[in-house]
C-alpha cells in the first residue's frame, strides 16, 4: 500500500495552507511543533483555528514570528536540518526544498547558490512553513505526492525586491513545466513557499491519479475572497496504481546529449551537480561518432518539471551544442529509508516494496563506508553486519 497526497490548489498554494489542510486532515499540530523545535529556531509561535473561507470550513495555521533579522543563507538552513535529528524523510525532503529554492534564487538575480540570501522565504515563519509540512508528511505516512494544475493568481505583489508582478519571479520559476494558470482575484495565490513544496515533491502535475481517498483537508490561507474559497484542498488516501500492480504510474523526461571532446574529468562533476540539482539518475554509455570518433552519450532522468533547469545545466556544464529529450514511463517500487543498529553503528537500509512485500533491501553505502573507516573494520563486514541487522528486525 503506498499512501498518497494529492494537492488541489484551486485557490493556489502556500506553507501555511499545506499546513493547514494537514492538521484539518489529520495530523497532530504538537506533533508537528515538536519536531520543528528541534532545529533550534527562536522566537516563533504556532497556533490553529477553525475558519470559513466562502462557503467551506478550512483549518488556519499561525506561525507568529518576532524575529528583526531573517536573510539566511543556504547553507545556514541545511546545518540547521542536518543537526536536528529529524525522521530522514523530513531532512531529505526539507532539504530538497530549499535547495531548490535556493537554485531559483540563484538564477533569478545572477548569484551562484552559496551567495543566495533568502529574505521572505529565509525568515523564521517560512522556515517553520517547510520543516512543518514535511513533519506533518511524515505523520500522515505519505510517500508519494500529485498535484493539479496551480492557480497562481494576477496583479501585483510587494516583496523585499521591492513590487513585482504575480506570480513573483521565484515563483515562476520553481513552476517551469508545470501546468499553471489564473483565475480570481487580482492576488498572489500561489507563493514561492508553497510552488517549492509542489514542484520538489509532486511527480505528476493534472487531474486526481486513481487513490482510494481517505481523508480530505482544508488549510486556509489569510485572506478570504468574495465568490471564491482561499484554501488549498489535501486529499490523502491509498494509490490504486500500487495497490493493483499496475506500475507504469510515473512520468519522467529523458534527455540526451552526444558528446565527443570533453574532458572525462567533467562527467563526474557534472553528474554531482545534476543530482544535487534534483536529477533521477545520470549515466553515459560508450557510442561511436561521425568520423570514427569514439564518444559517449550523456544521459539525464529527471522529473518534467525539471527538464528545463537540466538541459540548462547540461549547456553549462559539459561541450554540448545540443540536447534531445522525450518523455517515458517508469515502474518504481515503494520506497522508504530504515535505520538499523549494527555492532558498528547505525546504518540506513534502503528497502523496496511491491503491494507491502519487501523485493530488496540495500545498506547506504556512506554510512557503511563512514563506520568502516571510524571503526578500522572491512567495508564487506560492515555491508554484511547491515543486512543480517534489518534481517532481524523483519522478523521481530
Amino acid at each position: 500500500m503506498t499512501k498518497l497526497a494529492y494537492f488541489d490548489c484551486f485557490s493556489g498554494v502556500s506553507g501555511d495552507m499545506v499546513l493547514g489542510a494537514l492538521v484539518d486532515a489529520g495530523a497532530d499540530l504538537a506533533g508537528i511543533e515538536a519536531e520543528v523545535r528541534k532545529l533550534g529556531l527562536k522566537n516563533w509561535s504556532i497556533a490553529s483555528q477553525k475558519v470559513r473561507r466562502g462557503a467551506l470550513a478550512a483549518t488556519q495555521v499561525i506561525v507568529g514570528n518576532t524575529e528583526d533579522h531573517h536573510h539566511r543563507g543556504l547553507s545556514k538552513i541545511l546545518d540547521r536540518i542536518a543537526a536536528a535529528n529529524l525522521a530522514p524523510r523530513v531532512t531529505d525532503r526539507a532539504s530538497r526544498i530549499f535547495r531548490r529554492l535556493a537554485e531559483s534564487e540563484a538564477r533569478i538575480h545572477g548569484l551562484t547558490v552559496d551567495e543566495v540570501h533568502f529574505h521572505e522565504v529565509g525568515a523564521v515563519d517560512a522556515i517553520v512553513d517547510v520543516a512543518g509540512a514535511c513533519a506533518g508528511f511524515e505523520q500522515l505516512g505519505i510517500e508519494r505526492f500529485a498535484c493539479s494544475a496551480l492557480n497562481v493568481g494576477s496583479g501585483r505583489v510587494n516583496t523585499a525586491h521591492g513590487i513585482l508582478p504575480v506570480p513573483a519571479p521565484a515563483t515562476a520559476d520553481l513552476l517551469r513545466g508545470i501546468p499553471t494558470y489564473a483565475a480570481g482575484p487580482e492576488k498572489e495565490l500561489t507563493t514561492p513557499t508553497g510552488a517549492a513544496i509542489v514542484s520538489t515533491l509532486c511527480e505528476h502535475f493534472g487531474a486526481l491519479p486513481p487513490m482510494r481517498v481517505a481523508a480530505v483537508g482544508y488549510g486556509a490561507g489569510s485572506n478570504d475572497f468574495p465568490g471564491q474559497p482561499n484554501v488549498l484542498r489535501l486529499l490523502v488516501g491509498e494509490s490504486l496504481e500500487a495497490q493493483t500492480g499496475a506500475g507504469w504510474n510515473e512520468t519522467v523526461t529523458v534527455i540526451e546529449a552526444n558528446l565527443d571532446d570533453m574532458n572525462p574529468q567533467i562527467y563526474g562533476y557534472f553528474a554531482d551537480r545534476a543530482l544535487a540539482g534534483g536529477a533521477l539518475d545520470v549515466f553515459a554509455v560508450p557510442v561511436q561518432m561521425k568520423k570514427g570518433r569514439p564518444g559517449q552519450l550523456l544521459t539525464v532522468l529527471c522529473r518534467p518539471q525539471d527538464a528545463s533547469r537540466m538541459a540548462e545545466l547540461l549547456f553549462e556544464e559539459t561541450t554540448t551544442i545540443g540536447v534531445r529529450s522525450y518523455e517515458a514511463r517508469r515502474q518504481i517500487l515503494e520506497r522508504e529509508t530504515v535505520p538499523v543498529e549494527t555492532p558498528h553503528g547505525t546504518v540506513r537500509v534502503k528497502v523496496s516494496r511491491r503491494n507491502g512485500a519487501v523485493l530488496n533491501a540495500a545498506p547506504e553505502y556512506e554510512d557503511c563506508r563512514r563506520l568502516a573507516a571510524e571503526r578500522g573494520v572491512p567495508l564487506k563486514q560492515v555491508l554484511a553486519d547491515a543486512v543480517v541487522a534489518f534481517e532481524g528486525r523483519r522478523k521481530a
